[in-house]
Parts: C-alpha cells; sequence; structure tokens
C-alpha cells in the first residue's frame, strides 16, 4: 500500500480571529468553515487552517506543524509508523471527521485527518 496525502493544510495563529478571516478569504476566493475544538477557535479557509485562543489552549494546535488529508486514516497511520513515524496521538473523533498526531521520523509533528 502506498499513502496518499491529498492535501496539505497550513496553520497560523492569529491573535484576533475575525479581523484575519476577511484577509485570506480574499486571498484564497472561498468563505471561512468555522468551529471551536479543546478551547480555541479555529477557522479553515482553503489550505489555511487559522486559530487563536490562550496559549494554555493553543499548545495543541500550534505544535503540529501542518494537517495532512488523507484518504484512509488508519491506512496512512499504519504506513507512516511502519516507516518510522510514531504516534503522539492515535486516531479519535473531531467536530470535521477524524485526527491522528504522528511524529515523523526526522522530528516532524504533523496532523493526519480523514474519514
Amino acid at each position: 500500500m502506498t499513502m496518499k496525502i491529498d492535501s496539505v493544510i497550513a496553520r497560523q495563529r492569529v491573535d484576533d480571529l475575525e479581523a484575519a478571516v476577511p484577509f485570506y478569504e480574499r486571498l484564497t476566493g472561498e468563505t471561512a468553515g468555522r468551529f471551536a475544538f479543546g478551547g480555541v477557535s479555529l477557522a479553515s479557509v482553503g489550505p489555511f487552517l487559522l486559530y487563536c485562543g490562550s496559549d494554555e489552549a493553543v499548545q495543541r494546535v500550534a505544535g503540529v506543524g501542518a494537517t495532512l488529508a488523507v484518504a484512509d486514516l488508519g491506512g496512512a497511520v499504519e504506513e507512516a509508523v511502519a516507516a518510522g513515524a510514531t504516534v503522539v496521538m492515535p486516531a479519535q473523533p473531531t467536530p470535521n471527521g477524524h485526527r491522528a498526531v504522528l511524529r515523523h521520523p526526522h522530528g516532524g509533528v504533523y496532523e493526519y485527518v480523514g474519514p
């Protein structure tokens, strides 16, 4: 099996989500999808995930380099682990599907999301 990453979502912490969203909507031509998770306010705009909240709340979000969307989350996690990644957080449900957090063998930490 070969894992395929469907898209990469860049993460950006902002001080004021309401002030930041219009710039990214204009930049991408897309309307933001807004949601909250674990005390963090987020907005998904095209390939960007904007987030804000207290320093304590955003620690979980800020420690991840990017979000990698995959069609088969379980398969992607298995393949990444077989290639040397370690699971930081096992797959769990979120407001937008399921997520797992992995540390790649070279140190990068990434969130994998999928159905």
